[in-house]
């Protein structure tokens, strides 16, 4: 029961979602990384496969939309991301950090900076069917 009132706020529905679409986008990443690409080339096609992977998941669940017009808003959102994601890299990069080690610790601020963009510019229209 207590569970059941925990997912219906937003956020606590986006942490959820964003784990499992999280531990899929990591997941390529460090496949990509493993069979040779570069760091920035592994970070385009995990986010690829992210967008494709988390917009139904995260549109439905988490912001009650089932409008898939939406997409192109949400792979704007995430073409942002993916840019701060690339600064990141580099930033540790250049300190001496690993992209795997520098790719976990940016996980965290760009999910919140993930539900911002999605909150506001991806499905602020379709917020209709949950609300926080």
């Amino acid at each position: 029961m207590y569970f059941q009132n925990l997912i219906k706020f937003q956020f606590i529905r986006f942490i959820l979602v964003g784990i499992v679409n999280t531990l899929f986008g990591y997941s390529c990443f460090a496949m990509f990384l493993y069979v040779g690409f570069h760091f920035t080339l592994a970070a385009f096609l995990a986010t690829i496969c992210g967008v494709i992977f988390n917009f139904k998941s995260t549109g439905t669940i988490v912001f009650g939309s089932h409008d898939n017009s939406l997409i192109f808003r949400f792979f704007g959102s995430y073409s942002i991301i993916y840019l701060i994601n690339i600064a990141g890299l580099e930033m540790f990069y250049q300190i001496g950090v690993t992209p795997y080690i520098g790719g976990a610790i940016l996980i965290l601020p760009l999910s919140i900076f993930s539900f911002i963009l999605n909150k506001k510019l991806v499905f602020n229209t379709a917020n209709t069917h949950h609300k926080v």
